[in-house]
């Protein structure tokens, strides 16, 4: 047994040091990580060490193949969470909820009232989304530790000021459960989640909304495996359906990703339902700065701040305004109260996730004034 373990380690690494190191894991949809260049600094700090550990990892031989393994293991033992992923009732992949740490989501409510402040002529509107956690908790296994995600939110809601307006979408997807209104393999909403989302936004902004009778419903594909498929390892689930939603008024469009200097016709780019990460064929993934221009003749102006929550919804929003800007502060290098200013906006939109608000401290960024 000891001849086979020691036979086995040596295969091994021998198979690590001549097989080609990967960029790039398809199945978790994540670059790994590369050999860290050594430097006695970056030894004695621990960093290289820490590091290295992680470049053996990510690059050990057929690593998706033992990733598969352990999973399949672990879930005939009746394990149902992988990386903060839960395994729940009828396929549905669920991301836990963690709380947010004391006093974050103090400053990012301060940092949004900041930005209030500096455009007080602006009308301003937040939507934080609930997701599958708080949706479908009666999918999630039994005695499963997530957080109250509502009971934060609604913390949200009473700490903003009344020059904010926050849409509760809740009420409105929770109607809507039994349909398909989050994806089973994605941490996002789907397409259809998104549109009863928007109907609920409209009544707050004051606009009449489309009707699922005005749009083209297409299947752009029945083959989405998700981010949370990719988290979890968990296997032998069944992949996700995406639907585009296509107005049968037909709206002409110039999508400028203004920081690639790359314009498009059109909010969907179709060759992402080629690759892997499929939820990109909504406004090509995520990017710093775009600015969509349409025909409408209104010439009404909206700046949505946002995640990736936001891509398969502001197609609906395309169809009430002639321009919208569309900001990620992970990525925007913009100061966007002179943006705002400059570009004389009349109306922004907050529209974050749950999960995503609550852990990405990068909304902080939204009243600073420089870079």
């Amino acid at each position: 047994m000891a001849l086979l373990l020691l036979l086995f380690i040596s295969t091994m690494a021998i198979l690590h040091l001549v097989m080609p190191d990967r960029a790039f894991s398809e199945p978790e949809n994540r670059v790994l990580e590369v050999l860290p260049t050594f430097s006695l600094q970056s030894l004695l700090s621990g960093k290289f060490t820490s590091n290295y550990e992680k470049y053996v990892s990510d690059q050990i031989p057929f690593r998706d193949v033992w990733i598969g393994m352990k999973t399949d293991a672990d879930r005939a033992m009746g394990r149902r969470e992988s990386n903060g992923v839960y395994l729940g009732k009828d396929g549905y992949l669920i991301q836990s909820f963690t709380p947010p740490t004391d006093g974050d989501m103090e400053e990012k409510i301060a940092a949004i009232h900041s930005f209030d402040s500096a455009t007080p002529s602006v009308r301003k509107h937040m939507m934080l989304v609930p997701t599958a956690a708080s949706l479908y908790k009666d999918k999630l296994p039994a005695f499963a530790p997530v957080a109250d995600q509502l009971m934060y939110l609604d913390q949200v809601r009473q700490a903003l000021r009344p020059t904010i307006r926050f849409v509760d979408v809740y009420p409105a997807l929770n109607v809507e459960r039994e349909q398909s209104i989050f994806y089973k393999t994605d941490h996002h909403w789907t397409t259809k989640g998104a549109f009863y989302a928007y109907r609920e936004l409209c009544k707050s902004m004051g606009i009449a909304p489309k009707d699922a009778e005005d749009f083209n419903i297409r299947l752009a594909t029945n083959e989405f495996y998700g981010s949370l498929y990719s988290k979890s390892g968990f296997k032998h689930i069944e992949p996700d359906r995406i639907e585009l939603y296509l107005p049968k008024d037909k709206k002409k469009y110039r999508v400028e990703y203004v920081d690639e200097r790359q314009t498009s016709n059109s909010l969907y780019e179709m060759e992402h339902l080629d690759k892997k990460d499929k939820y990109a064929v909504f406004l090509n993934g995520n990017h710093g700065l775009v600015k969509i221009t349409t025909n409408h003749p209104e010439g009404k102006k909206l700046l949505v701040v946002k995640d990736s929550y936001a891509n398969s919804l502001i197609p609906f929003l395309a169809e009430h305004f002639s321009e919208v800007y569309v900001v990620d502060l992970r990525y925007c290098e913009e100061n966007l109260i002179s943006f705002v200013q400059e570009h004389r906006i009349p109306d922004v939109l907050l529209l974050y996730n749950a999960n995503t608000f609550f852990e990405d401290s990068y909304i902080k960024n939204i009243s600073e004034v420089s870079k």
